[in-house]
């Protein structure tokens, strides 16, 4: 089984045509998405119809419940805010109805996959830690858990004496049965490591191997959306840097 894993759209079309198009070198049997379809950029309706047109398996994240009323924006910082109230006025009910829908977590015999932590995914909390990731760890019941929710791709892996390391490393070799993987997928559409490319994941079962790559796009197009829609002008200046 070849998996395609992403993650942080944010209503970036360009970002997202990027990935998939990326994808269909991959022989992929089996897309997911990690969350936050929408939120920031200024195409959400287009990233939503992308998504439920593909008809695979997709995650809630925060921004995808905030736009959909179904989440307080009162978490988010004002740029964000801001973003997600613009989203709402231009969502249709129908376009809310499948955000609302989306579950917190998916799980199948190879992975599990969800937004933010796996002890708590209706909190959206942050993964940024050994001590969150550990809270994770505790009821995690795969090899396997990918994430997103921090826009940066890496790894916290747990060795078989329960401590934990984090690696910011983007080819991971899995030892199964003996360690067990967090694995952050990054953004597509927003990434802030630094590197403006989007990422995306291929996980492949029988050579037990996930690779995060990342496929350029042409970032000014999706910037220069973003400065005419009326959204906050800070949102397209960062997709130049990655930050």
């Amino acid at each position: 089984m070849r998996y395609g894993i992403f993650s942080d759209i944010h209503s970036n079309l360009e970002a997202l045509n990027a990935v998939l198009q990326a994808y269909q070198k991959e022989a992929i049997d089996l897309y997911l998405c990690v969350g936050d379809i929408v939120g920031y950029a200024a195409n959400p309706h287009e990233c939503i119809e992308c998504i439920h047109a593909l008809s695979i398996p997709a995650v809630a994240g925060n921004h995808d419940y905030a736009a959909a009323d179904a989440y307080s924006v009162e978490d988010f910082n004002p740029l964000a805010t801001q973003a997600l109230l613009w989203t709402r006025e231009l969502l249709t009910p129908g376009a809310k109805e499948y955000l609302s829908s989306l579950p917190l977590l998916f799980k199948d015999q190879n992975l599990t996959m969800v937004h933010g932590t796996v002890d708590r995914p209706e909190s959206f909390h942050y993964m940024r830690d050994v001590f969150s990731a550990q809270q994770s760890f505790s009821v995690l019941t795969t090899a396997v858990c990918f994430i997103g929710h921090t826009h940066v791709p890496g790894v916290f892996i747990q060795q078989p004496d329960g401590s934990i390391e984090y690696s910011p490393q983007e080819s991971i070799h899995l030892e199964r049965g003996k360690k067990r993987y967090l694995v952050n997928v990054g953004s597509v559409g927003q990434p802030r490591d630094g590197n403006p490319k989007a990422a995306y994941a291929v996980y492949d079962t029988q050579s037990q191997k996930i690779e995060i790559k990342r496929v350029s796009y042409d970032v000014r197009v999706s910037r220069n959306k973003i400065m005419r829609s009326g959204l906050p002008q800070f949102l397209g200046e960062r997709l130049l840097s990655g930050r």
